[in-house]
């Protein structure tokens, strides 16, 4: 059935595709950039958002004879993902900023911008896929498991996933970069890019410094309390660090735990940076009936690896069959049974109890 479906377009070669596809499939298509060129102050028009992203969105549009939208969405980037992002880093935590993003940017207030112009779809070139069970609209991996994003996607809400589509779902990276080839698309060999969008040097510690302005130096110490030296700020570090801690030990000893309430930082073993449990909460579900067991990822580039877990109100506890390296606070977990989302949720707590 032909539909009026709107695409989210970054000005690079997914996207791009993304809207190729379903305007070869007949479906009345436009395409939509969001302008984010107040918040993105370095220099990198690359970058989803910036200048010549939107440029670059612009002439794919015009080579496929498409209408372009263009919105600014700068204040709602600042509001919802760059001031938790610099929040949670004050408090020792690693966020993951894409994941708020796409909640309440791409697939909020993007979706509804879409739906008031009176488009039945939103379309996007993430790598991931739709499915029904159990009744649900629910999230899958993509074919292309080495680029499947359902990781970054599962905060996005099942009653809008039924209004959402994901045209790359079946192909794999280099089967996107042929189609753009053989369709002379302006940006078939345009580079992903690899930063997130308000920081694409990917200097997070330049960034946060400009952000945060009363970070201040603290103690390192041992499981027993012992100084073991002198950190340069709390937001600096993150959960399984080795490098850049300036002290002279035998063995190498890594960060094992973040206490922003007294400003120090725990350091311990290798194995100490290991846990089975944690416990996490803003849950999503996508499934009505969750399986005993699943696996897991607890950031984007991690193995899914086996569990247990139970879930209570919107909180979730998960015990892995094998101990985890380096399960940091403020990152997502995500439940898969085999290629289906069951949920996520931000982590909030590592126990080292088994």
């Amino acid at each position: 059935m032909r539909k009026k479906i709107l695409v989210a377009m970054s000005g690079g070669v997914d996207s791009s595709v993304a809207a190729l596809l379903l305007k070869s499939a007949g479906h009345d298509v436009a395409g939509v950039t969001m302008c984010l060129q107040d918040v993105i102050r370095q220099n990198n028009e690359a970058s989803c958002g910036a200048n010549r992203a939107v440029d670059d969105a612009n002439h794919v549009c015009q080579h496929l004879g498409i209408r372009h939208f263009v919105f600014d969405f700068s204040q709602h980037l600042q509001k919802h993902v760059i001031d938790n992002f610099v929040a949670e880093y004050r408090l020792g935590r690693t966020p993951n900023p894409c994941v708020q993003c796409n909640k309440h940017v791409k697939f909020g207030l993007l979706f509804d911008k879409a739906r008031e112009l009176g488009y039945d779809m939103l379309a996007t070139g993430h790598y991931a896929a739709i499915s029904e069970h159990q009744g649900c609209t629910v999230l899958k991996r993509a074919k292309d498991l080495r680029k499947d994003q359902s990781y970054f996607l599962y905060a996005v809400m099942s009653d809008v996933l039924k209004f959402i589509v994901f045209p790359l779902a079946d192909y794999t990276k280099d089967e996107i970069r042929t189609i753009a080839r053989d369709s002379a698309l302006p940006v078939a060999d345009k580079p992903d890019s690899q930063d997130i969008c308000f920081i694409p040097d990917g200097n997070y510690r330049e960034f946060l410094t400009q952000h945060i302005q009363d970070i201040q130096t603290g103690d390192i110490v041992d499981q027993t309390g012992n100084k073991r030296g002198t950190h340069q700020g709390i937001p600096f570090y993150t959960i399984g660090q080795r490098g850049g801690l300036g002290i002279a030990a035998p063995d190498p000893l890594y960060v094992i735990e973040i206490d922003a309430k007294n400003n120090r930082l725990i350091v311990g073993d290798k194995k100490d940076v290991r846990s089975r449990r944690l416990l996490a909460n803003n849950l999503t579900m996508h499934v009505k009936s969750p399986p005993d067991r699943a696996q897991a990822k607890i950031r984007y580039a991690h193995k899914p690896e086996a569990c247990s877990f139970s879930i209570s109100g919107d909180s979730l506890n998960v015990l892995f069959d094998d101990p985890q390296e380096s399960i940091s606070p403020g990152q997502s977990v995500v439940l898969y049974d085999e290629n289906i989302v069951i949920c996520g949720g931000i982590i909030n707590e590592v126990l080292h109890d088994d």
